[in-house]
């Protein structure tokens, strides 16, 4: 969602050179539950106005210090808890392009599922066009158009 709106700013987000914790994977890595029942769990109080913006950031911050405080093999560094924490992968955030086993982009969904992404540009160049012109996240679009030029700068 952040990324969307930076993208709708005009502010250049690239996810390749961010790293991510996801707090609610390290909880049900090891809990199983909700947010709300993850504060409970991990500080001992009642998320109050969850699913507000506000409260749920606060009781996030507060889980992942508890987290950390909690399981003694879990490393307050943000590399190790992004790779613990990492649930997919995927390039794009909403997972319609994803890295195959080879590390190689490729389509997650659709009739083109599995294939890679440089692959459909070349064979059904048209395909591009018809991502761009739909309803697909700004960032997925993003990512698909920095293939796109990739291919291109390969072709010189």
């Amino acid at each position: 969602m952040l990324a969307e709106e930076f993208l709708r700013c005009d502010v250049d987000f690239d996810l390749k050179k961010r790293k991510f914790i996801d707090v609610q994977v390290i909880f049900h890595k090891m809990e199983q539950r909700t947010l709300s029942a993850a504060y409970k769990f991990y500080c001992s109080q009642d998320l109050e106005n969850a699913h507000g913006a506000e409260a749920d950031t606060r009781a996030t911050y507060e889980v992942l210090q508890s987290q950390l405080d909690k399981y003694k093999d879990l490393e307050n560094d943000i590399d190790k808890l992004s790779d613990f924490s990492a649930q997919t992968r995927n390039v794009d955030f909403v997972g319609r392009i994803v890295l195959n086993e080879k590390d190689v982009e490729v389509f997650n969904f659709g009739k083109y599922k599995g294939v890679p992404v440089e692959d459909v540009f070349e064979k059904d160049p048209g395909y591009y066009g018809w991502m761009i012109g739909n309803d697909f996240p700004l960032y997925t679009k993003k990512v698909l158009t920095a293939i796109k030029l990739r291919g291109f700068n390969k072709k010189k």
